[in-house]
């Protein structure tokens, strides 16, 4: 029998369209799928290590369903794999590759070490459609603007997703495990977890769900109504892409296939796909996109540090009732429609002229759908600072955006609770959710705005004028 194979799982906790593990299963010999709570993957946000928590607890459970098992181990990569190469026997370490900075780093040490010891170690296509150096530029560069990536991709081949494994073989003794309860991998989360909960959709049968309901209705009118954050327009599949409980590959098809069979707004939904694949090819080739002004000269930028204002802002206490009901929104749900994020992110770096790291920040400890290179490089788009950046004189007027995509004000009623004599369930969720010591309660007033919408557009625009001096 040739020796085991440790398939190390990260961000890719499916059984289907996994290239890393089909790879395994075709290579012979038991194979051992282990999860690592590595320091990297401790330091995430709170929310983002409380879903993945349950992202694993269901990989878990699907596994055990197929008779194999998923060990986990906390510590540093490099040790505890090699730990569990003495342990086992095994021959061989295959992962699906991610693309983050730190990530990449941690990976190539891995890889390095690994075979200087005599294992073979592979990096399989992770998290994307195309590898991020495939696309590039006439010239061999790579994209620094969405619509020409968007068009190249377009023309390329998306290789077909594999099937789901049914069973994998496995050792004669499995190597001790964690238990994934004392990592307590939500205690951050204090009295949101339960709250939050129930707005989570959790494992890729529930992700194979979601996308089967969008296409089946949604897709249609999907361009049209996106922007509304009242409507459910949008696929919510932002969830399971972060944690790998599907692939985009398996998206791409299953769009694709809507888009040919006359569904309306499919090439838009798979637009939205690929600007997510533009993100990481962004975080590839430039990974400071993740801390840095992409454009250097904006290192000069009168950027504001976080303040009481910004305070007032992460708590959904501005007095701008779009820009609070979505950022309650996404205290209470753990994610926050893409519309509203606009207008949040351009509240804060341009009305408050808060240093967009603030506000990264902020959505890195709240939402269960973070995706660092989204992050990056949707706040430094609103900024102005990034790639690919809307101009910073674009600034979105949270009044005009709610009478445009809120005009009955239905979102703002979902989570504001102060505004209404009798508030829903969501609204005061929220008073819940949030930790006692911010003295938040439903009865007392909602706050007047902090800001005239007009003064500070005027502010942020005279800051670049005079930037660009």
């Amino acid at each position: 029998m040739k020796p085991p194979v440790i398939v190390w799982f990260r961000r890719d906790l499916r059984l289907a369209d996994h290239p890393a593990l089909c790879a395994a299963a075709a290579h012979g010999g038991p194979i051992i799928p282990v999860f690592i709570l590595d320091p990297q993957t401790e330091a995430i946000g709170a929310a983002a290590k409380w879903r993945l928590g349950l992202a694993v607890q269901s990989f878990t459970e699907a596994l055990e369903a197929i008779g194999s098992k998923l060990i986990l181990r906390r510590g540093p990569a490099q040790a505890v794999l090699e730990q569990l190469v003495q342990q086992t026997g095994a021959g061989a370490v295959f992962w699906s590759r991610a693309y983050d900075p730190d990530s990449k780093a941690r990976d190539t040490a891995v890889k390095s070490n690994l075979r200087l010891a005599g294992i073979e170690a592979q990096s399989h296509p992770g998290f994307l459609l195309h590898e991020p150096w495939q696309v590039q530029t006439g010239t061999g560069g790579y994209y620094r603007v969405y619509t020409p990536f968007w068009n190249s991709v377009a023309k390329r081949d998306v290789a077909p997703a594999l099937p789901a494994l049914r069973a994998l073989s496995y050792p004669d003794a499995w190597p001790e495990s964690a238990r994934l309860g004392d990592w307590s991998l939500g205690a951050q989360m204090n009295r949101g977890a339960a709250i939050c909960a129930g707005y989570q959709r959790v494992g890729e049968q529930a992700a194979l769900d979601r996308l089967d309901r969008f296409l089946d209705g949604p897709v249609q009118d999907y361009r049209q109504m996106r922007d509304f954050p009242a409507v459910p327009a949008t696929s919510g599949l932002s969830e399971n892409l972060t944690y790998g409980e599907i692939s985009p590959r398996q998206i791409w098809h299953a769009g694709h296939r809507a888009m040919l069979q006359g569904a309306g707004g499919a090439e838009h939904f798979l637009k939205e796909l690929v600007w997510r694949e533009f993100a990481w090819s962004l975080m590839h080739h430039s990974p400071q996109m993740a801390s840095q002004n992409w454009r250097p000269d904006w290192e000069s930028f009168p950027w504001r540090g976080d303040s009481d204002d910004a305070e007032k802002w992460r708590r959904g206490m501005t007095g701008e009732p779009f820009v609070d009901a979505a950022m309650r929104q996404m205290y209470v749900s753990g994610t926050m429609h893409n519309r509203a994020r606009m207008i949040v992110a351009s509240y804060l770096t341009k009305h408050l002229m808060t240093d967009w790291r603030v506000g990264l920040d902020w959505f890195a400890q709240c939402l269960t759908d973070w995706d660092p290179a989204a992050n990056a490089m949707g706040w430094q788009w609103v900024a102005g600072s990034g790639p690919d950046a809307s101009p910073f004189f674009r600034v979105f007027n949270p009044s005009g955006q709610a009478l445009k995509f809120d005009e009955e004000g239905a979102y703002s009623r979902t989570w504001i609770a102060e505004s209404s004599r009798n508030p829903g369930p969501q609204a005061l969720a929220y008073f819940g959710a949030v930790p006692r010591a911010w003295g938040l309660d439903p009865k007392r007033p909602y706050p007047m705005p902090m800001i005239d919408l007009a003064f500070g557009r005027a502010r942020a625009l005279e800051a670049y004028a005079q930037r660009n001096a």
